[in-house]
């Protein structure tokens, strides 16, 4: 990876690559990056070219040692291979450009150890749980297939080696972010980084847009919310009373369809926020082999059953029923919304005003119903990278045109109703510093967080075991990985 960066146009057209190379450190051999596919069913030429012959058997040979970490010939073609399942491209990448990512993954890995870095077992756990879900899902839920494709004899055996795999990847990342944990950058070190860049290199920004939406929501009645509650609390009478399995339960009736194949379970950890804040604050609430009252999140209406304590993780099961909205409310949201739209249209009352007088969305309704860019938490979308549904609702407006009235289901699975309007448009232009400040500083913090990585690189090469074998002492590596 190539970590000097000159100009800015060189660290936007790096930053993909880069990112592609972090999210792969640790996963030569992560197989939860590989693609199952019924026609693949032999080794790629590559790897077998890779892997020498002697009398007759196969061995596979060590290309490099780093610390107390090996490299094998046939790693470079497998990382080739999952370069491409994570829908990386391959093109322009040679061996010796592997081999250079693989030693930096080693070298993070080593000092980690040596860091005393921990990942927690727990979520190395979930991470293969994960994984293996993903996997039968191309196997049809045949774990038989899905053995025999990797050529595992178990799936202890299976889910042991991903194990020992993903715990690996998860330390290497761990030691990047901490190498670049305290980087901050100042506003006058991203003016200076943004006037050394000469004018002819400065990069051009896409067209962006800032939208604002207002929704209306149907109302779900007191009487369905009671008769939910009544609901959960017959099946937490059920298993208290009664001895019911609580995870049958979840299985059979709950709305929440990631938990329901696993009877509801989940494992939350006390350091690591996880679920809605309600949600974690009923399960640490409760004792070993208690079944909480009903509760309300903005997923619907939940019990909570406590399975076990160990230390700061609670593996804990939930039941999930979600209140329908009967077809009245829904007819009396789309009538309210589209009274809202004509007092906007007929110059009544501005869009922000209505927005903050009249949207069910909490979220945005105090900004006037500004959305806020998940990736950049700003108001700006760039029109190429903006969301696929987002995009298609605003896509044909003109500026300060209100939308026709959308149609969107929620996270819950019930329909709400909205309607749009782009505030703002800024057309293709190049960089300008006041606009574009957030764009710039992000860019002048990756360029300082990456020559943070290469000094902490070249001080752990000199101060590290390394042996490099074969052609790769050829290569010219980016990083002094030959100590020369």
């Amino acid at each position: 990876m190539q970590l000097r960066i000159n100009n800015l146009k060189s660290i936007i057209n790096l930053k993909h690559f880069i990112f592609l190379c972090i999210t792969l450190l640790g996963m030569h051999d992560i197989l939860a990056q590989e693609i199952i596919e019924e026609a693949v069913e032999e080794k790629s030429t590559e790897a077998k070219a890779s892997v020498n012959t002697v009398q007759g058997q196969k061995v596979d040979g060590v290309a490099a040692v780093v610390g107390d970490f090996i490299i094998l010939e046939s790693d470079i073609p497998k990382e080739l291979e999952q370069i491409k399942a994570a829908g990386g491209s391959v093109e322009g990448l040679d061996n010796c450009q592997v081999m250079g990512m693989l030693l930096e993954n080693k070298l993070y890995q080593h000092h980690a150890i040596q860091d005393s870095i921990v990942v927690a077992d727990a979520e190395v756990r979930r991470s293969v749980d994960y994984q293996i879900e993903q996997f039968l899902t191309q196997t049809n839920g045949s774990m038989e297939r899905l053995l025999k494709f990797y050529d595992q004899e178990d799936e202890k055996s299976f889910r042991d080696e991903m194990y020992e795999i993903n715990k690996a990847g998860m330390l290497a990342r761990e030691m990047q972010s901490k190498i670049i944990e305290e980087v901050e950058i100042t506003p006058e070190e991203v003016r200076v980084f943004f006037n050394k860049i000469p004018k002819e290199d400065r990069p051009v920004f896409g067209t962006e847009l800032k939208v604002a939406q207002i929704v209306a929501e149907p109302k779900v009645s007191e009487e369905e919310k009671q008769r939910v509650v009544d609901r959960l609390l017959q099946f937490k009478a059920d298993v208290v009373e009664n001895g019911a399995s609580f995870a049958s339960k979840a299985i059979l009736y709950s709305d929440d369809k990631e938990s329901v194949s696993r009877g509801g379970k989940f494992t939350l950890d006390r350091t690591k926020p996880r679920m809605v804040k309600e949600f974690r604050q009923v399960a640490f609430s409760l004792q070993e082999g208690e079944v909480s009252d009903p509760f309300e999140t903005d997923y619907g209406f939940h019990i909570i059953y406590l399975e076990k304590v160990r230390g700061q993780e609670y593996d804990v099961r939930h039941i999930l029923l979600i209140p329908k909205v009967s077809s009245e409310a829904v007819k009396e949201a789309k009538e309210r919304l589209e009274k809202v739209r004509q007092r906007i249209v007929d110059g009544d009352i501005s869009f922000a005003d209505a927005a903050k007088e009249a949207s069910d969305e909490k979220e945005t309704r105090g900004d006037g119903g500004q959305l806020i860019n998940p990736k950049t938490q700003d108001y700006n979308f760039e029109l190429t990278k903006m969301d696929t549904e987002l995009y298609t609702q605003i896509q044909n407006l003109k500026d300060g045109e209100v939308s026709l009235i959308q149609t969107e289901t929620d996270r819950t699975g019930n329909v709400k109703y909205k309607i749009l309007m782009v505030t703002d448009r800024i057309d293709e232009h190049e960089a300008d510093y006041a606009r574009d400040y957030l764009k710039i500083k992000e860019l002048a913090l990756r360029e300082k967080q990456l020559k943070a990585i290469e000094k902490w690189q070249k001080e752990k090469i000199m101060d590290t075991y390394i042996k490099i074998s074969g052609d790769y002492r050829d290569c010219d590596f980016s990083s002094n990985w030959l100590k020369k």
